[in-house]
């Protein structure tokens, strides 16, 4: 008998120091985005979830769920879930967002970046401020922005050359900004869930698409059912990490901190990713069998003025000052250090 008791109470005392060992269990939180998990948009969400267990001592980890699963695929509808709270964590492009917030579309507009540097002076500057206090009023906290890229154009019909070359095609596009953008070509723009769109280039129901080489384009294998692309830097597109309001006030500023350190760190981790992926990018298509055709600056002016009706259009609906912004902040970028 007292061995019995001596081995029951062995067993309890065995427990304890296992539970008092191991951390409390975790609360899981759900993040949705919009392309599948072999991205960076899912590399970014999985630094993210890495980290903040790490930072919360394994008290908080993060389900991901890809390809817009739990808005049924529509990609559009998850920075409004979130909103409102039955979201929890948004990783986005701001295009994604124009429905819920038409002044996101201000990052897009085209022409309006000419590299790198002109993006990274607004993301990381006051208009970037701004736009986090704007989508604030619609009840999601930004964390920190990423990157999409530029959206180079890609179709199966010929390259494209010069505004006239897209004279007709079926473009698949993302959101409303860029059918004007696409009608002011001379296209015929179809709006359509990302989801959807693989299996419509397959099937020929569109001939062409556009977006970022390293962020969707190779991840998404786009070369296996395209077969020209012309990187024309038309317009640029940032993502986000996005959390609920909601949730967000719930936490101490301390947890808060955390969590904005985690998102911050990934971010710019999967910032990284994309543009080493799209720096070696074209090279990669080639070799997959693509045809690039690489413009010329002149060549690039010409679709500039052609999709200026669309920048002037937009410009309008996002707000002059806001716009004027954005363009401040790069023009003060061009000049030269005193």
């Amino acid at each position: 008998m007292k061995l019995k008791h001596l081995t029951a109470a062995a067993a309890v005392v065995a427990a304890f120091a296992t539970t008092a060992l191991t951390p409390a269990l975790a609360e899981t939180f759900r993040l949705s985005h919009n392309t599948n998990d072999t991205t960076t948009w899912q590399k970014g969400a999985e630094k993210f979830n890495e980290l903040l267990e790490k930072g919360s001592n394994g008290e908080m980890d993060v389900r991901i769920f890809p390809n817009a699963q739990l808005t049924g695929g529509d990609q559009m509808k998850q920075a409004e879930m979130v909103g409102r709270g039955a979201l929890d964590f948004v990783v986005t492009s701001a295009i994604n967002v124009t429905p819920l917030v038409p002044e996101m579309a201000v990052f897009s507009l085209p022409y309006l970046y000419s590299d790198y540097d002109d993006v990274d002076a607004t993301t990381a500057g006051e208009p970037g401020e701004r736009m986090t206090e704007i989508m604030a009023k619609k009840g999601i906290v930004v964390l920190a922005w990423g990157e999409n890229g530029f959206r180079e154009v890609t179709n199966n019909v010929h390259p494209i050359k010069a505004p006239a070359d897209m004279k007709g095609l079926k473009m698949r596009v993302a959101g409303p900004m860029y059918i004007d953008v696409m009608n002011a070509l001379g296209a015929n723009p179809q709006q359509m869930q990302w989801t959807e769109t693989f299996s419509a280039l397959q099937q020929g129901v569109v001939d062409g698409q556009e977006n970022p080489i390293g962020a969707v384009i190779i991840p998404q294998r786009v070369y296996e059912v395209q077969k020209y692309i012309t990187p024309w830097h038309y317009s640029y597109d940032p993502i986000f990490i996005g959390v609920s309001q909601k949730l967000w006030d719930s936490w101490d500023a301390e947890k808060q901190a955390m969590v904005r350190d985690a998102a911050e760190q990934a971010m710019t981790y999967q910032k990284e990713v994309t543009r080493e992926d799209t720096a070696k990018g074209l090279e990669f298509l080639k070799e997959k069998g693509m045809e690039v055709y690489e413009p010329s600056a002149e060549e690039i002016d010409a679709f500039r003025q052609a999709t200026k009706p669309a920048f002037d259009t937009w410009a309008a609906k996002v707000g002059p000052d806001l716009v004027a912004l954005f363009q401040d902040t790069i023009s003060a970028g061009d000049k030269p250090a005193n």
